[in-house]
């Protein structure tokens, strides 16, 4: 019996990952936090003495940080590529506004008497601002850069997308695997850096006049050794630097396996898929996980190492669906059976490339598809039921999910719902377990090693054999979870290890192991 792994024993099990992904989240909050007091307090200084510019700058400042988070980072990718930079940017951005809001609320706050008093006494316009004006409003001017510091550890959480690193690999790890402990142990030192630095420079706030010069002198250089904690990690780091995707990173065939049985140690980052393929094409990232059946290998050229010790059984694809749901709609099967065998891995990689290189619409790659197969039908209205279609958050899932739902539009009298983009394995199948969803499509190898689990001799014994490994996810969903795989739809989409074509053929490396050799001795 399999007794559930606890948070404590997840995070000692993943310590050094941690830690590195702790100082990595440090180093961004604070290298966008430097920046943002660089450039928000002289701007904030500079509209008190030219405050009809003062609505302007707080205006756009304020515009800056209502964009969401994920877009500001998308907008920056164009511009910066992915990675740190463009991570410290939107930081930076999101970190102006509390900044300049309160330097110029805190300086325009000062007493006229005391200024007057200043200048009475001979001192200069930058006398009266160094020696007045920001002794006085600096508990107004940290105020703002605590609230700017406690917004810049939350975002940045998100820098991980765009493999830039920081808890949010765990974070978003965990839901896309629905591992809890993977999504607390990024959520929680992220919530207790927040605390803490917003207590410590709580402390900072509330020294008196006399404290505060030499205590700001301090947390100046604790900024710039906490920018600092960025870069050790990658000061000790691999010769190649791997991108893979969260699910990648958590699966016994994916960064798991890779580990256990070639002994593969690379230095790794978590990116999303959606610009993993172009990270590898602008030679930010060496290695890169993908699926074989995926479009942009031809368009960015890239090359699959050769699993040899092979590590990622079979992937056919099928739709999988609830017995009460065939029952419910007695036409679903045989409607859904009839793309069975008709999309090979060619026709497959195609479909992709329209959709992930051309960036056509899926409705309109699905569409093309069925035309030219004689399979497209007008719909016939839909008033005998609702049929909900799921699928994974990448393009291939969209576009069978578009085909399902043309074919059983044109072929019953059932409507359809589609909840596209559900994210990772984990929480497609609990949508279709817990009824969220009728059915979606899945692959035999993500079936036996991500839902199933199935043990270690199993799995050897169903290795490179498609029929085998069908029908044992066939038997044991059916035993397992009253869930039937219907007839597989041809392709086979699996995982794979990819790096550019020129890079892999310059240092000789045409496997997984191959790979392996090549780190070990450089």
């Amino acid at each position: 019996m399999n007794q559930q792994q606890t948070l404590w024993e997840f995070m000692q099990q993943q310590a050094d990952k941690l830690a590195v992904q702790t100082m990595q989240h440090i180093g961004l909050t604070f290298i966008s936090l430097l920046l943002a007091v660089m450039v928000g307090l002289p701007l904030g200084i500079y509209i008190t003495r030219k405050r009809n510019l003062s609505g302007v700058v707080l205006g756009i400042a304020g515009v800056l940080q209502t964009i969401p988070s994920i877009a500001l980072l998308g907008f920056m990718i164009p511009l910066l590529g992915i990675g740190a930079k463009p991570a410290i940017v939107a930081l930076l951005l999101y970190a102006l506004l509390p900044i300049i809001r309160n330097t110029f609320t805190g300086i325009t706050g000062v007493d006229p008497s005391v200024k007057e008093a200043a200048v009475a006494m001979g001192m200069s316009k930058w006398q009266v601002l160094f020696k007045v004006e920001l002794p006085l409003a600096m508990p107004v001017i940290l105020a703002g850069i605590r609230t700017a510091t406690v917004i810049n550890v939350g975002v940045a959480t998100l820098a991980s997308y765009i493999a830039a690193g920081g808890l949010g690999e765990f974070i978003f790890g965990g839901i896309s695997l629905n591992n809890t402990n993977m999504i607390l142990a990024g959520a929680l030192p992220a919530a207790l850096l927040a605390v803490l630095f917003d207590f410590l420079l709580s402390r900072l706030q509330k020294l008196n006049a006399k404290k505060i010069k030499g205590a700001l002198k301090v947390f100046a250089v604790i900024v710039v050794l906490f920018s600092c904690f960025y870069f050790i990690p990658s000061a000790y780091g691999s010769k190649l630097t791997a991108g893979f995707t969260p699910e990648f990173m958590g699966r016994q065939d994916g960064n798991l396996g890779l580990r256990s049985k070639y002994g593969l140690k690379i230095h790794t980052i978590v990116i999303n898929d959606a610009v993993m393929y172009k990270a590898a094409q602008e030679k930010e990232l060496d290695v890169i996980s993908g699926y074989s059946t995926d479009g942009r290998l031809k368009a960015y050229d890239l090359v699959v190492l050769d699993d040899d010790k092979k590590i990622f059984p079979p992937y056919y694809a099928a739709p999988i669906v609830r017995e009460d749901v065939l029952k419910k709609f007695p036409q679903l099967e045989k409607t859904l059976n009839m793309l069975s065998g008709l999309i090979t891995d060619s026709i497959m990689t195609e479909l992709n490339y329209r959709t992930d290189y051309l960036h056509q619409q899926p409705e309109r790659v699905a569409k093309d598809f069925l035309v030219s197969k004689n399979l497209y039908r007008p719909e016939q209205g839909g008033g005998e039921g609702v049929v909900r279609i799921g699928s994974k958050i990448f393009g291939e899932q969209y576009i069978l999910a578009n085909i399902y739902s043309m074919l059983i539009k044109g072929y019953t009298k059932y409507g359809v719902s589609t909840k596209t983009g559900l994210g990772g394995t984990k929480i497609c199948f609990d949508a279709l377990t817990n009824n969220q969803i009728d059915f979606y499509p899945e692959y035999t190898g993500t079936g036996l090693l991500a839902i199933l689990q199935a043990p270690q001799q199993t799995v050897n014994s169903l290795q490179g054999n498609r029929d085998a490994t069908y029908n044992y996810v066939q038997r044991e969903f059916k035993k397992q979870y009253n869930i039937k795989w219907l007839k597989p739809i041809g392709f086979n989409n699996a995982y794979a290890l990819m790096m550019r074509q020129a890079q892999a053929k310059q240092l000789h490396i045409k496997t997984i192991s191959d790979l392996k050799r090549y780190l070990d001795t450089n």
